[in-house]
């Protein structure tokens, strides 16, 4: 007998085991999410809200180092002149 050969018991054995991952991931809840259309769109929802506050989050932390920094070159005058006249705006209207 060749080893490729598998016997009838070992092929019951192997769909038997496919049968029960296939269970495992169909059990998954993203895949229960994915599967109702109200739970996909409230996850869709919550996921642009959480993905859009982190952007505007690091956004603001990037813009604020970068001022920062242009505000402490004062060799190159119209850049220094520049960042402090933003940062007085920024104090002026928090």
């Amino acid at each position: 007998m060749d080893d490729h050969d598998l016997s009838k018991k070992e092929i019951l054995s192997e769909i038997k085991e496919i049968k029960q991952e296939l269970k495992a991931i169909n059990s998954h809840n993203l895949i229960k999410t994915y599967n109702s259309i109200g739970r996909l769109i409230i996850y869709l929802f919550f996921r642009g809200v959480v993905v859009g506050f982190g952007t505007v989050m690091g956004a603001t932390v990037v813009v604020s180092i970068f001022i920062y920094l242009l505000s402490q070159i004062d060799f190159v005058p119209i850049i220094g002149v520049w960042a402090k006249a933003i940062i007085e705006q920024i104090k002026l209207n928090p």
